[in-house]
Parts: structure tokens; sequence; C-alpha cells
């Protein structure tokens, strides 16, 4: 799978990963290989991904939101 993770200033991360935990509105997900189409407002928490190779690394969020489509997962932060 592709994730991007982009704010208005910048790209703060674009690569493969097996999966990633996004901090849902409604509760935190996670999204693996052939996840259903979704769209999804995010609260203020932690992205956390992991490689192929299966290093975990995590990004902290004020808000945004998330796209998933066709094992792409594109997240816009504020």
């Amino acid at each position: 799978m592709k994730l991007q993770i982009i704010s208005a200033q910048e790209v703060l991360f674009t690569g493969d990963v097996n999966s990633v935990t996004l901090p849902g509105t409604m509760g935190e997900f996670t999204v693996l290989r052939n996840h259903a189409s979704l769209l999804a407002t995010l609260t203020p928490g932690t992205i956390r991904y992991t490689d192929a190779a299966g290093t975990t690394a995590e990004t902290v969020i004020t808000g945004g939101i998330a796209d998933v489509d066709n094992n792409v997962i594109s997240v816009c932060v504020y």
C-alpha cells in the first residue's frame, strides 16, 4: 500500500507501508491491504504506520481527513 501524509506546508511522509492506524473521529482504526474505500475525518492524535521491513513510525497530527482507495491512503492534516 502507498501512504501519503501531507499538510498545506509540506509532504510529511510518502512511501509503501503494510498497515496504517489513524485517529478517526469515531475512534482509532487500522487500514490493511485491500481495505474497502472510505473517507474519514481525523481528530488530534498519532498516525502509526509499519513498513515492509516491520519498522514502525509515527506522525502526530492535530486533525485532518483520510481517503482510502485502491491501496492508496491519502491523509491531509492540519
